[in-house]
């Protein structure tokens, strides 16, 4: 079990030497122009409506680095080939809080404790973004994580003193989630995570000089992967709701060129509370809706019924994209898919291996977003890419998949070995 943190001191934040080189002259053209939504409900690059193929690249700072985990050989190759396939848009996480060497935790991480932070991480998270502002693409940067594998809500419970987080590998998820949902109503963890906001978006990128608010490579900054109340009181979902708002309102307060997001599942996410998701997402400060979509992981379809029951898992879809689609039209704002994750035939786990019920799902979800208009953007999940897994549970130092700690690696993950997913990719 985990000892708590707790907070004696805050690390001031005019140490840059923790957030990279000091600030330069920006470097941002007059003419840059970033990712927004039109009066017509649309993303927009300047007169251009912007609609989008991307994947969760959850490593990429990772992976950017020069340190434990880091290629970027692989990186370079990773960013040609989802290039070649019209991937453009990259969701990433700049996150990654409290001890290593945990079950279900990624590392390294990013923020070692309230306020310090690994600077090869962030060493890597600046290269990666010089990378895609050199390759004209987008990223979605998330700041948070509502689950365990990254840290977030429970890191900062604990730096908060709120007591040691039950690890879900060990404990289970319900002890975990009865724990965090604290996080939304304890001040304190709040607050220690809004410093990390004000941490990130503040960043000047020591590759390229420019001020994270003025790098044309963001798209959107977001709050978390797949924020929750984990409790369906009506207590805890107002200050869940009241804690998006804040969020959002402080990240638009320091950046005034990029969109904010949610991150959030859609009703799944919102305690099955569909005006919830509908509130947070119609939120002035927030530009675009956000929703999740896992058949296996929801119960839509078990692991025997991979493949014989994609046409389920596809009409389950079209049943939960649409209220959410309806909602945001009438917002006047975009709908982004921006996970949805299919498992491998047989769950297996290694690249190459067959995916036809993944390739018929995807290829549900391409031809939906091409003839119903209802999605502006999508990002499956997850890429590996060039990875080779070592082992079905991810072992230090093997290559990250797309597939996070806590779940087997490679089930999820789009290889390049995986060729009829990849031409289902290129299509749309």
């Amino acid at each position: 079990m985990k000892k708590p943190y707790f907070i004696f001191t805050m690390i001031p934040l005019f140490l840059s030497s923790l957030f990279g080189c000091s600030k330069k002259e920006s470097t941002v053209s007059p003419d840059t122009q970033f990712v927004s939504v039109g009066t017509d409900g649309k993303f927009h690059i300047g007169d251009s409506i912007y609609n989008y193929v991307g994947t969760n690249f959850w490593y990429g700072a990772i992976l950017a680095s020069e340190g434990r985990g880091g290629d970027r050989g692989r990186l370079t190759r990773e960013l040609d080939l989802l290039q070649s396939l019209g991937v453009d848009n990259l969701r990433v996480l700049a996150g990654g809080d409290g001890e290593e060497n945990i079950p279900s935790h990624i590392m390294p991480v990013i923020q070692t404790a309230p306020g310090v932070y690994n600077d090869t991480i962030l060493d890597g998270l600046d290269y990666l973004m010089a990378e895609l502002e050199r390759r004209d693409m987008k990223a979605v940067v998330y700041l948070n994580n509502a689950w365990e594998w990254s840290g977030g809500y429970g890191t900062y419970l604990e730096w908060a003193g709120a007591g040691p987080t039950p690890n879900p590998a060990t404990d289970g998820y319900q002890a975990y989630m009865n724990h965090v949902a604290k996080f939304v109503h304890n001040d304190s963890a709040k607050a220690l995570a809004a410093e990390h906001v004000k941490n990130i978006v503040s960043r000047t990128n020591r590759y390229t000089g420019r001020p994270y608010t003025e790098s044309p490579a963001i798209m959107s900054w977001q709050i978390a992967n797949e924020p929750r109340a984990f409790a369906g009181d009506s207590l805890t979902k107002a200050a869940f709701e009241n804690w998006i708002a804040t969020q959002a309102a402080l990240i638009k307060s320091l950046d005034h060129n990029h969109m904010v997001s949610t991150g959030s599942e859609g009703r799944h996410g919102c305690e099955g509370d569909i005006a919830l998701w509908e509130r947070i997402h119609t939120n002035p400060d927030i530009d675009y809706g956000i929703i999740h979509l896992w058949p296996y992981n929801w119960g839509w379809i078990d692991s025997a019924t991979v493949v014989e029951n994609v046409d389920t898992a596809c009409a389950r879809a079209y049943e939960y994209i649409m209220p959410h689609a309806e909602m945001m039209k009438k917002a006047g704002k975009p709908l982004v898919l921006e996970e949805f994750g299919y498992p491998r035939d047989s769950m297996a786990t290694e690249p190459g291996t067959p995916t036809v019920g993944r390739d018929r799902f995807y290829a549900y979800v391409f031809s939906l977003i091409k003839e119903s208009g209802a999605i502006d953007g999508c990002n499956f999940w997850g890429w590996g890419g060039y990875a080779q897994p070592g082992h079905t549970t991810w072992q230090p130092w093997e290559p990250y998949t797309g597939d996070p700690a806590q779940e087997p690696q490679g089930l999820n993950s789009v290889f390049a070995a995986d060729s009829t997913t990849l031409e289902i990719i290129k299509s749309l």
